[in-house]
């Protein structure tokens, strides 16, 4: 009974263990495990009230169709082409060399009008032996050197040059266009994501119906993969969690 007891007391005491390195490591796990949020998918379809048009019979022409229009996107769901031309580089640069030199000297001979040793020097002992001298005289002295070095450099350099077809899913009051997009591509399991997000005006779009990049204002770009290349990528989630932890 005796050996029962103590093997159900350890195995206890391993499964709190076990417990208590679980809750632990959790949040561990969550932080490291890196994700990519993205956008949501913008809608397949944006409807909006409008008049019923009646077409008419027998006609050669679309009743949809303007003939002193341009081909330009202008209404809601118009499809435009965008140009992603974006080249991004950045550098900076700083440098702090500070110094300071100090130096105290503090001689205390008095402390509230009384002799520093409290007239200790004039007692019946020590009256003799000091032969009227200060007992004990304080004195402070000090010197601090301080020095600084510091130096910083970084450079950042990306590019990106694609393709994708955006849809007008808001027409401002002023006439621009708000546009949204995504691309999907699955090559060998391996899923490649666009995405793209923006608002442009009218006259940037030229009569190929097609804007640049660089001129569509509060542009939000995501290209990111998922599969095994982008796995072998990113280091293993142990080695994420040493990141966290490791205090050196």
């Amino acid at each position: 009974m005796k050996i029962r007891l103590e093997w159900n007391y350890n195995k206890s005491k391993l499964l709190v263990f076990c417990l208590l390195l679980t809750a632990y490591c959790l949040p561990l796990f969550s932080c490291a495990t890196p994700s990519s949020k993205l956008p949501p998918e913008p809608p397949k379809y944006v409807y909006h009230e409008k008049e019923k048009i009646t077409p008419s019979a027998n006609s050669l022409w679309n009743d949809s169709a303007n003939i002193f229009e341009d081909t330009k996107a202008r209404r809601l769901n118009d499809l435009v082409t965008i140009r992603i031309v974006e080249n991004l580089s950045g550098s900076g640069k700083a440098d702090t060399d500070t110094s300071r030199d100090s130096s105290a000297d503090f001689d205390a001979t008095e402390i509230f009008g009384m002799n520093t040793d409290f007239n200790l020097h004039n007692a019946f002992l020590l009256k003799d032996l000091y032969k009227g001298a200060n007992i004990f005289e304080p004195k402070v002295a000090g010197t601090g050197i301080s020095e600084f070095t510091g130096k910083g450099d970084t450079n950042r350099e990306g590019k990106l040059a694609a393709t994708i077809t955006a849809k007008v899913v808001e027409v401002m009051p002023n006439g621009n266009l708000v546009l949204e997009a995504r691309k999907e591509m699955t090559i060998n399991n391996e899923k490649q994501i666009l995405v793209f997000s923006g608002m442009t005006r009218i006259d940037d779009i030229d009569t190929s119906n097609t804007v640049l990049s660089n001129k569509i204002a509060d542009a939000r770009i995501y290209y990111v993969g998922d599969g095994v290349i982008q796995d072998k990528q990113s280091p293993g989630w142990l080695v994420r969690v040493l990141d966290r932890v490791w205090p050196f």
